[in-house]
């Protein structure tokens, strides 16, 4: 998904007086794989705007979840909190793969010439509709996303040692990360339930950003 999912929360954000950053990743399926380093760059870079040192807290939805590791561990900066939201999680060690041999195989008959359609093409009607309240937000978000290859989904992102040695959390907004929010309570991390479908953040945006500060809260 393009930034403009999490745009609306940002603003609520920086009318909290927070300051916020929204990385785009929609240029990370171009080229060859591995395409993590990519992903890495593009946070580093976006926040070159932001003072050397300082602390920052890191906000992973969905798939961005698996890159979270990588992105604070080439950050170069302290990071204080990381929170993961409707996400996937990155394995306690070792490599993690992008999709499971289950997804690979419902997403190979859907390539055409190695490219994927967008997200949004891949499920029913009744699946997307849910998530989205506004046709005209729904219009943006829908044509801003990429047509990732396939082999995006085929790779595997390494989980640097000591990645969570900060606070760390899980907001669900529900089916099917129920199960990734438990595990989330097996490391012992705080985990709080915003009930939604996936992109519940542009349905209740000043909800999702007053979880977002309770779970970052480090006082």
């Amino acid at each position: 998904m393009g930034p403009s999912t999490w745009r609306p929360v940002a603003e609520h954000l920086t009318a909290r007086g927070h300051r916020v950053r929204v990385p785009s990743l929609l240029h990370i399926g171009a080229g060859a794989a591995p395409f993590w380093p990519r992903v890495v760059e593009a946070v580093r870079d976006d926040l070159r705007q932001v003072a050397a040192g300082t602390p920052v807290t890191l906000v992973a939805h969905s798939n961005a979840g698996l890159f979270l590791p990588t992105i604070r561990a080439g950050l170069g900066r302290p990071v204080t909190a990381s929170v993961f939201v409707d996400a996937a999680l990155p394995a306690r060690t070792g490599a993690t793969a992008v999709a499971s041999p289950e997804m690979l195989e419902f997403l190979r008959p859907k390539a055409v010439n190695g490219r994927l359609p967008r997200w949004t093409d891949w499920w029913d009607e009744d699946d997307v509709a849910p998530m989205f309240s506004d046709p005209v937000v729904r219009q943006t978000v829908v044509e801003e996303q990429p047509r990732l290859p396939l082999a995006y989904y085929e790779q595997r992102i390494p989980v640097p040692d000591g990645w969570d040695d900060h606070p760390c959390s899980y907001l669900l907004f529900g089916p099917p990360y129920e199960e990734l929010a438990a595990e989330a309570r097996a490391r012992a991390w705080r985990v709080a339930h915003l009930p939604g479908a996936h992109l519940h953040q542009i349905v209740d945006p000043a909800g999702t950003a007053r979880h977002l500060l309770e779970l970052s809260a480090t006082g």
